[in-house]
């Protein structure tokens, strides 16, 4: 080959060279990249879809614009004129309001919470020589109704006290959950996500995104049933204590070798929307504890539709506005936070 046809043949090659790594960084730059992003996304839960029937629907209205109004900029500029706002004022504010939309303005009390979302009433009552704590709780949506794992991670033996998990969450109100860790077998699905889906036989509870409240048997569905009946929480503890307002515990009912008079948390349902966490007392001098029966008799006579018993004894745990209101016993009768693996929570 010519001395001068070599020339011309190494200005080609370079140029294709250049023009296939260029096409490879594009591809690999936007398209690949962007394949990962979807796949990422596909495996989150979409919070906002699940709930979308609880939100405003008049938001697009309000979002609309006035085609024949002029252009955004002009929009704008007027408005910044008319109010006497320099740019930079126009734009803090705007930062203010986006702020405020994303952390809702609160009022709290010494035994309430209230913003436009979530109300809190927490009551305490005397019966059968037992304190017994009952947070009253009215949301716009069940997905103000959460669920943590301790130390932020599923699996087996992790654990920290209910306030301690409260706390890193930012839980407005709490409670001990079912302590799913202890167990090898059981359902587990949380916040529209599922961890467990081996059946152990055990009779849960099912929070819809719908609001309402389902009792069933693990044998009898199963968890990817549950996702698509719109399960937003799952827990497996047990048993069933009110259903449809009829008591379903006897007074020989009893969570395995636990004590007839114990600290008890329940979970409750009264409508649509409208719901309760119950904690007990129990184990002390001041405090006798109850049995399943007492429990659910005691929830009936508030007037509730459907409760759930969570796990109890030294688990029993209730944090409010930062602080644990009940008295936790734990190793025999001391006032103490047992470790636990997951809590039930009202909280964004």
């Amino acid at each position: 080959m010519s001395k001068s046809k070599k020339r011309l043949i190494y200005p080609v090659l370079y140029g294709l060279a250049l023009t296939g790594f260029t096409a490879y960084a594009l591809l690999d730059t936007f398209v690949i990249a962007r394949n990962l992003d979807d796949t990422a996304q596909q495996n989150e839960v979409d919070t906002s879809s699940l709930f979308s029937s609880f939100h405003d629907s008049s938001s697009s209205d309000e979002g609309s614009q006035d085609v024949g109004a002029g252009s955004e900029e002009d929009q704008q500029d007027e408005a910044t004129e008319s109010e006497g706002l320099s740019e930079d004022d126009t734009s803090t504010e705007g930062q203010e309001d986006e702020d405020s939309e994303q952390t809702p303005s609160a009022v709290s009390t010494e035994n309430s919470y209230s913003d436009e979302n979530i109300t809190i009433t927490v009551e305490e009552y005397r019966e059968y020589d037992t304190t017994i704590y009952v947070a009253d709780i009215v949301v716009s949506s069940p997905e103000y109704i959460k669920a943590a794992f301790a130390e932020g991670t599923y699996g087996r033996n992790i654990k920290e006290k209910t306030s301690e998990i409260a706390e890193e969450v930012g839980a407005i109100l709490a409670i001990n959950g079912d302590f799913y860790g202890a167990q090898s077998e059981g359902y587990v699905l949380r916040n529209g996500v599922v961890y467990r889906d081996e059946s152990s036989g055990n009779e849960d509870l099912a929070i819809l995104t719908d609001g309402s409240f389902y009792i069933f048997n693990e044998d009898d569905v199963t968890a990817d049933e549950l996702v698509s009946m719109g399960a937003w929480q799952v827990l497996s503890f047990g048993p069933a204590l009110l259903e449809d307002g009829s008591i379903s515990v006897d007074s020989s009912d009893e969570v395995g070798k636990a004590m007839a008079s114990n600290p008890r948390t329940a979970i409750v349902c009264y409508d649509t929307l409208h719901y309760a966490f119950v904690v007990s007392d129990g184990r002390t001098d001041e405090s006798e504890g109850l049995s399943l029966y007492e429990l659910a008799e005691f929830i009936q006579s508030l007037g509730a539709n459907t409760a759930y018993n969570l796990d109890g004894g030294g688990s029993s745990t209730m944090y409010f506005d930062g602080e644990v209101i009940n008295n936790p016993t734990t190793s025999g009768n001391r006032i103490k936070e047992r470790s636990v693996s997951d809590i039930v929570y009202i909280g964004y």
